[in-house]
């Protein structure tokens, strides 16, 4: 353990005071929402949160998109977000010139991954779902991006994410620990999927995790791995196989990017690091940083890599960056213990069940 460690471990310890405090108004503005004290609004047609209890890291992102893969071949699908870390306020709908700094790293990532998703974001999600389904009169249903916390809206269906490795109920409230909301309120979602699994995760180990949720009757649990596709080019898209001889720049600025770093130990030569700050914007300078970095790996044999999070923050350099080797991970969720179907099942039954008529696309 490196002494950076210990010294951020203890600055938590000391921050426990405040992590008191804010579990108290937590649990007091959950109290508001549960006596119907604070109202929370539903709108008539499906929606969906994704969401966790905690801050980042957790795998949201490749869960959207799982979803969306599963259901815009039938249906109208948007998407609503904060936007975090965008450049703008308000609401604001994906379009033609949109960038990153307009509606944030996440729901550009989307954009670009779904063109015929509309993609919009806004702080106050009571007032942007009007917006949004004017602007997009035809959608059948919402995808609620990071939302669970946010009590405004009641959803329909409600999946929750835990990380394995630092599962919510082993955790504390902020800023001595990463919840941003009680474990309690795990009983509100229908859904709670385990991330980030090892894909060899024993029986005995899944009833572990199942006795510390402790699941009511109707919601189900779920454990997912992270798997990596075949990279490709931030701007031409040709793919690059991973070899063994080869040596990584890993340019990264996520929440928690050790499963990557695993799997760069596994499948290339050596990989070193140029790390951010989760959302980070990057500048002119961290452009000139990576590149003087990328020129002290001596390997014949090597790329930039990043995480497609990073990738929709980078594109803005575009002609800068035509000729360099830098390269974007793909990243997905796989369900364990062959449980994909029975999930699948569950976001397609209640859609179906749903009151308010659905156009399915022919």
């Amino acid at each position: 353990m490196s002494f950076n460690f210990f010294l951020f471990r203890s600055l938590r310890l000391l921050l426990f005071p405040f992590s008191f405090l804010i579990g108290i108004y937590i649990n007091l503005r959950n109290v508001f929402y549960d006596k119907q004290w604070l109202k929370s609004v539903s709108f008539n047609l499906p929606m969906i949160c994704i969401g966790n209890l905690s801050v980042g890291g957790t795998g949201k992102s490749p869960m959207t998109e799982y979803i969306l893969r599963l259901l815009t071949p039938r249906y109208q699908v948007a998407i609503l977000s904060r936007g975090y870390k965008r450049k703008t306020s308000g609401y604001v709908l994906a379009g033609e010139n949109t960038t990153a700094l307009e509606i944030g790293d996440e729901p550009m990532q989307f954009f670009i991954k779904f063109p015929e998703v509309a993609i919009a974001v806004g702080e106050e999600r009571v007032e942007a779902v009007p917006q949004l389904l004017q602007d997009r009169p035809a959608t059948d249903l919402i995808l609620l991006d990071d939302a669970f916390q946010h009590r405004k809206i009641q959803a329909g269906f409600n999946i929750l994410l835990t990380d394995f490795s630092n599962p919510y109920w082993q955790d504390w409230f902020l800023p001595s620990g990463d919840l941003r909301d009680e474990k309690k309120s795990a009983q509100r979602a229908d859904v709670i999927i385990v991330t980030k699994c090892p894909a060899d995760l024993e029986e005995q180990r899944k009833k572990q995790y199942l006795f510390s949720i402790a699941p009511l009757s109707n919601q189900s649990v779920f454990f997912t791995e992270i798997t990596y596709g075949i990279p490709y080019h931030l701007l031409s898209k040709e793919s690059y196989l991973l070899h063994e001889n080869l040596e990584v720049l890993l340019v990264c600025g996520i929440a928690n990017p050790l499963p990557l770093k695993k799997y760069l130990e596994k499948y290339t030569s050596a990989y070193f690091e140029k790390n951010y700050d989760d959302h980070h914007i990057f500048s002119i300078d961290d452009l000139k940083e990576i590149q003087k970095k990328f020129e002290q790996v001596e390997a014949r044999d090597k790329i930039i890599l990043t995480t497609e999070k990073d990738a929709v923050r980078l594109l803005k350099f575009g002609e800068i960056l035509k000729s360099v080797p830098i390269y974007v991970m793909p990243i997905r969720h796989d369900f364990l213990f062959n449980d994909g179907v029975r999930f699948n099942t569950l976001v397609s039954r209640f859609i179906d069940s749903y009151n308010a008529p659905l156009t399915q696309q022919q």
